[in-house]
């Protein structure tokens, strides 16, 4: 795995201004911020909007090439703003799935992105990760995030994951105090991820 502090090339500024400001990760970390209250909530949707779209692309790029919350926070970044041209990026970091969290902002950026590539990106993920039953990743925002665009695309790739005996439901069933769940824990998945893209959907 490869980290680098922002510093080394020179986008020092990144973390106190995207990341760290008001704890921004913190509200992002599965979708805290829908917690807040309608004028914090309303402030706080308002101020990754704007930076969403004010963010260069050396400042992503410092900030996916560095820690989980810098890397979290540039992922719901090129997601608010659907800036399709870190797809690619935003897929290799979920597959190598390298830092925890960090994956959630990933499956948030592919369902915002919204098309067939990031449906395929999802189920690559899925196909990885599901079957390594010790891996308790970020499988359930990536399925979340697969349903969402199978609903949105017209597809079913989601399909062969949730039916009955499928990856899905042994990945969920590995664990005692969760088997019998892969159902309620699908549409829980699909839930948080609407929450997630709701403030951006109008």
């Amino acid at each position: 795995m490869s980290v680098q502090h922002p510093q080394e090339v020179g986008q020092g500024h990144v973390v106190v201004r995207y990341v760290a400001g008001e704890q921004r990760y913190l509200e992002l970390l599965g979708g805290s911020f829908l917690h807040l209250g309608e004028e914090a909530r309303a402030a706080f949707v308002d101020s990754l909007q704007a930076d969403s779209l004010q963010a260069s692309d050396q400042e992503i790029r410092a900030l996916l090439g560095y820690e989980w919350r810098a890397r979290l926070t540039a992922a719901w970044l090129v997601g608010v703003a659907r800036r399709v041209e870190w797809r690619e990026r935003i897929g290799r970091l979920l597959l190598a799935s390298e830092l925890t969290y960090a994956g959630q902002g990933y499956c948030f950026a592919l369902a915002r992105f919204g098309s067939q590539d990031d449906a395929e990106i999802l189920a690559s993920y899925l196909d990885r990760y599901l079957p390594q039953l010790e891996c308790r990743y970020d499988q359930g925002p990536a399925l979340g995030a697969l349903i969402r665009l199978d609903s949105q695309l017209g597809t079913s790739h989601a399909e062969r994951f949730v039916s009955p005996d499928g990856l899905w439901e042994r990945w969920v069933d590995a664990l005692p105090h969760t088997r019998g769940t892969a159902t309620a824990w699908a549409d829980s998945s699909r839930e948080a991820i609407d929450a997630w893209c709701g403030p951006w959907d109008a």
